[in-house]
């Protein structure tokens, strides 16, 4: 049986390279706005930053004090129930409700909290850590929805030390920049800090490729242009990381591509625990016509210019993001991107290499001011938006990803 997959694996990767189409020549490309067919306001709109502090409430101590929190009040219900209220850095906004704190107490006790929503309702199942770094979800016997499902409570035994409580595992701007840094320790792929944030933090890219760089064509990833989409980010880096191996398949790809990894796109929506905009007060996946933000002007003209000057075609944009389930969003089949139909052979691919899971395509034309349709109108590169669900089992993200990327990898070494 598994012999039989491998044989149809490979049909599929040999259809793929008998039909691939001759790439455009290599030449310059002028960074150009674009029209989309909805517009967006993507120019600064006013954002409300959260006050930094502890709250001391009976006993209890609750705080936002590090990067990635989100907490704008914490207050006393009852005698059985504390209230952390919860807002976004502005409105409207897409209804992503972002949680990040930290709760002790002057003693041994069980404590209720109830996540409140004055504008929105709940979206992610609690994780808990002893130190910010590992998590776990929580058990489901001290989990629930209240309200018609709006709010949520939690029941918690706290002491002394401080329990971190969040939406999602916290993965911060410095978080990031350690990753990359580790994963430069790599003979064939180079950190690069590219430029600054409206804040000041940096926008950091790695470089990776094997030999001459010039000509080479070139894979775009990006990844963390909405801060809580965690595990989004968490497909992003297994995905890489399998890119960087010392294996065959690896290093041959290496050598005839380039791969350009832009992480971590809002470092400051990150580390001031936003729902979804920059310190802009902007979604920046709404800014790829214009680049009215300075995070999506820095990185777009870095991507032209990099590759200008090495003189790169840019094949392929995969953007990660997470959403309520798995999902990929592709083109329509009347939309031909240089390298189609790359997509059908490689979700085909991953079907194949992955028993009980098929991928859920979901084309569309171009319609949002996104970075999926840039790449397509700037470059006529074939783009992928990578969606990986809140709650996907963190094993599976990885195990998927990496598969992700050898299929990849596999296409694109033939073609």
């Amino acid at each position: 049986m598994i012999l039989n997959k491998n044989r149809t694996s490979l049909k599929h990767i040999l259809l793929f390279a008998l039909f691939s189409l001759l790439m455009m020549s290599c030449g310059s490309t002028k960074l150009k706005t674009h029209e989309f067919p909805n517009a967006f306001d993507t120019s600064n709109h006013p954002i409300k930053y959260q006050v930094k502090k502890a709250y001391f409430v009976d006993g209890i101590t609750a705080d936002n004090e590090f990067d990635g929190a989100r907490l704008n009040n914490f207050t006393k219900e009852n005698d059985s129930i504390f209230v952390a209220t919860i807002l976004p850095e502005n409105e409207p906004i897409n209804p992503s409700a972002h949680y990040a704190f930290r709760v002790s107490s002057d003693k041994k006790r069980i404590i209720n909290i109830k996540l409140n929503y004055p504008t929105a309702t709940h979206r992610y199942w609690p994780k808990l850590s002893n130190d910010g770094k590992n998590w776990k979800p929580i058990d489901s016997t001290n989990f629930k929805l209240i309200d018609s499902a709006k709010n949520a409570m939690l029941t918690l035994a706290i002491d002394k030390n401080k329990l971190w409580i969040a939406a999602q595992e916290l993965n911060t701007s410095t978080d990031a920049k350690n990753w990359a840094k580790n994963l430069a320790n790599h003979k064939d792929v180079r950190f690069k800090t590219v430029g600054k944030s409206k804040l000041n933090r940096d926008l950091i890219a790695l470089d990776i490729y094997n030999g001459e760089v010039k000509k080479k064509e070139t894979i775009v990833i990006l990844s963390r242009q909405h801060p809580p989409e965690v595990s989004g980010y968490m497909a992003m880096q297994a995905f890489v990381e399998e890119i960087v191996k010392d294996n065959r398949l690896a290093n041959d790809f290496r050598k005839k591509y380039r791969v350009l990894v832009y992480p971590m796109l809002n470092p400051d929506g990150v580390d001031l625990g936003h729902w979804r905009h920059n310190s802009g007060g902007i979604d920046m996946n709404r800014d790829w016509a214009y680049y009215r933000q300075q995070e999506i002007k820095t990185i777009v003209n870095n991507i032209v210019d990099v590759t200008n000057n090495s003189k790169n075609n840019v094949i392929l944009g995969i953007d990660f993001h997470s959403t309520q389930t798995d999902l990929y969003y592709t083109f329509t089949d009347d939309m031909h991107p240089t390298i189609y139909p790359f997509k059908d052979y490689w979700l085909k691919a991953i079907d194949d290499a992955l028993p009980n899971y098929t991928p859920d395509d979901r084309p569309y034309a171009i319609g949002d001011p996104i970075s999926k349709g840039w790449f397509y109108l700037q470059f006529k590169a074939e783009s992928i938006t990578y969606e990986i669900g809140d709650e996907t089992p963190r094993d599976f993200i990885k195990l998927k990803a990496e598969v992700a990327a050898r299929e990849m990898m596999k296409l694109l070494i033939l073609k």
